[in-house]
């Protein structure tokens, strides 16, 4: 038995999400059928965590156990030429068999995009947030620092979520601004990503995170609320959940290992 450990890229567009769904179209239906194709067995993937519908990834993991003898190198480019284009495997490995894409990983980072030109980006609409109206990004990047450390999150958890415990920690969290596509002279402030690394994420976590920012950066709330926000423990404290669109599952990590 082998254990192969591959990364993914996908644009979730058109998916119901990365966990298999009775519709068959979530990312893992369509990576266990390429793999069926490819080795003849049907196998079961585990992966990193799930995304939503319409949410990305570009360094999603997942791990499956098989009896085939295919070498490792050859998998990225014959699953490719199996998968939608939308879905690509980037990297794949043989790992331990004690190795778990979930349990194993340390860090995980997801970056969420405003748009914040006058305009969208009609070749980038489907894996951004367009916000014409002008944000306060200093304020934002402000309020963004007080989620940092070890909390609980239930201000910012969706009400169905199932975890016994809203407990996380926060490594890093800030915002990075691209103003390349900028027009001169315009009200354009151009693309605002907004990165979090943490030990784990509740259910729509990042996107109530970037809803509540939203609400910062247009001057209903000041960036000291989020603190307040926090320390309540309430999801009706903080603000909207932002569409799934922008968000993008960026990087996981793992000791001894990336």
């Amino acid at each position: 038995m082998r254990n192969i450990c591959m990364k993914v890229s996908y644009d979730g567009t058109n998916y119901s999400g990365f966990q298999t769904q009775p519709d068959g179209n979530a990312i893992q239906d369509y990576l266990e059928k390429s793999i069926d194709m490819l080795a003849g067995e049907k196998v079961k993937i585990h992966a990193s965590g799930r995304t939503d519908a319409g949410v990305h990834a570009y360094g999603q993991v997942f791990h499956f156990h098989t009896t085939s003898k295919i070498p490792v190198e050859r998998w990225c480019m014959a699953l490719n030429s199996r998968l939608p284009r939308d879905i690509m495997v980037t990297e794949a490995r043989e790992v331990p068999l004690e190795f778990h894409s979930r349990r194993s990983a340390k860090r995980k980072t997801y970056r969420y995009t405003i748009n914040a030109n006058q305009f969208p980006d009609l070749f980038r609409r489907n894996t951004e947030l367009h916000h014409p109206g002008r944000l306060n990004v200093e304020a934002m990047a402000e309020g963004l620092k007080h989620l940092i450390g070890t909390h609980d999150y239930t201000s910012f958890a969706s009400r169905h979520s199932t975890k016994p415990s809203h407990i996380r920690t926060v490594y890093d969290a800030h915002i990075e601004r691209d103003q390349s596509i900028c027009r001169p002279g315009t009200r354009d402030q151009g693309l605002i990503h907004i990165f979090i690394t943490g030990n784990g994420f509740l259910q729509h976590m990042v996107r109530i995170i970037a809803g509540t920012l939203l609400e910062v950066g247009k001057g209903r709330k000041k960036p000291e609320d989020i603190a307040s926000i926090l320390q309540a423990k309430d999801r009706m404290k903080a603000g909207p959940t932002a569409e799934s669109k922008g968000l993008i599952l960026w990087n996981v990590e793992y000791e001894n290992f990336n």
